[in-house]
């Protein structure tokens, strides 16, 4: 229950505050029903990805989210570009506001366009992953009539709703703040697209569609590795609106002609702060999600001891039976400079065997574990396909060659030794 409340807020409350940012920035009813529009189609093409990833292997999805993330960040670039020109201050002069009015009015057409297409793109990107959850709640051979399967759906339905209940309190703080919106709304989105920047280039990196330099690697890793920060820092900028709102609520200075409208002044205000306890509470509910419940679920998860295996000249052996059987089996080697490594072993079909190393390009040296017959990363809980392990892509161990000979696996160890900097 907890770990897919979790999965769900860390996943998809920044894409939620973003969307509901956006929606505050329109200016009126059609160009609500425009990110309306948007929002369904990106919705709906989410939810045709998550069919064709769950049922086909048609869909590559480090393609699919790297087009998606480039497509996003450049409607994001163009957004803040129309967005600031739409806000900025005349000037005096007749004359320039006289010649910028064509420049005025195509931003006028062009910013409800491309906002829903941002809209379409950011949910297009976030909500596949939650669309796949449901197909992890009930393992083969379980029945949808158990205990464990209505804790799932509970723990998924009500991290849903407290993204969804957060958004829309944000939106509706925001539509009252429209110049510190448009400052909340670019600063939010030029974070969320250093992030995503950040997810192309570690994409082309694993595939060497751009060569490797160490100074790029390192940045990329440094912003993988602190992902939630940004997350933090989203969730801050995006708190500035109801903290003024709060403020505002408070230093009213709207005249009144009787008490009917006094009272009807200070009913809007009381509105406009609990809007805002709103969003504090959900914040608040969702930081201690991510760090005490997150942290209270993966508290005694602990990584099986490694077997015995066999060192011959510059290989390691291990015989075949020892891991026939199915299971995960994990193994130790001391490296150069005394760095201990692991790696992995299962046996994926009767023609194949998944090894790699105990690591990822994700989540670095954290490890696996087998629960329930399923391969999951210690780090970030998600379940591996069995039959992808020993590929590259997502939070798969990294790769590790091997060879089958008289009845042992055979693997180099100068393979092992190459990636030792992974386990410093």
């Amino acid at each position: 229950m907890l770990r897919y409340f979790v999965e769900v807020i860390q996943n998809l409350l920044t894409t939620g505050i973003l969307a509901g940012l956006l929606f505050a920035s329109c200016a009126g009813g059609k160009e609500k029903t425009r990110a309306l529009w948007g929002a369904l189609a990106g919705t709906g093409a989410a939810l045709v990805l998550a069919v064709l990833r769950r049922t086909t292997a048609l869909i590559n999805r480090g393609w699919f989210n790297t087009w998606t993330l480039a497509v996003a960040i450049v409607l994001g670039i163009l957004f803040i570009a129309l967005i600031n020109k739409k806000t900025a201050k005349g000037t005096k002069n007749t004359k320039e506001r006289e010649k910028n009015s064509k420049q005025t009015n195509l931003c006028a057409s062009w910013l409800p366009v491309i906002r829903a297409l941002l809209l379409a793109a950011l949910l297009f990107y976030a909500l596949p992953t939650i669309f796949l959850y449901p197909t992890e709640f009930v393992l083969a051979g379980e029945s949808v009539f158990s205990t464990d399967f209505l804790f799932k759906c509970a723990g998924y339905l009500a991290g849903l709703a407290l993204v969804v209940i957060t958004a829309v309190a944000l939106y509706k703080t925001g539509t009252d703040l429209s110049l510190v919106l448009s400052l909340v709304l670019a600063a939010a989105l030029a974070v969320n697209m250093i992030n995503q920047f950040a997810v192309i280039i570690q994409f082309l990196l694993a595939r060497r569609i751009i060569p490797m330099v160490r100074w790029l690697f390192s940045i990329i890793v440094l912003v993988v590795n602190n992902t939630i920060v940004f997350w933090y820092v989203i969730m801050g900028i995006a708190f500035i609106l109801p903290v003024v709102l709060f403020i505002k609520s408070y230093k009213s200075n709207s005249a009144w002609k009787n008490p009917a409208e006094h009272r009807k002044i200070k009913a809007a205000l009381r509105i406009n702060r609990r809007r805002c306890f709103t969003v504090a509470a959900g914040f608040c509910l969702s930081v201690f999600s991510i760090t005490f419940v997150k942290s209270y679920i993966g508290r005694g998860v602990e990584l099986s001891p490694a077997e015995p295996m066999t060192i011959s000249g510059n290989e390691i052996l291990i015989p075949i039976e020892r891991v026939e059987d199915g299971h995960l089996h994990r193994f130790n080697y001391t490296a150069a400079e005394n760095i201990e490594m692991r790696f992995i072993v299962i046996k994926k079909n009767a023609a194949a065997y998944g090894v790699g190393l105990d690591a990822c390009d994700i989540c670095g040296p954290t490890g696996y574990y087998e629960r329930k017959g399923e391969v999951i990363c210690r780090l970030c809980d998600v379940v591996m396909n069995i039959s992808t392990i020993g590929f590259k892509g997502g939070c798969n161990p990294v790769p590790l060659a091997y060879t089958l000979r008289s009845g042992n696996m055979v693997i180099n160890i100068n393979d092992l030794e190459t990636e030792r900097s992974r386990f410093k």
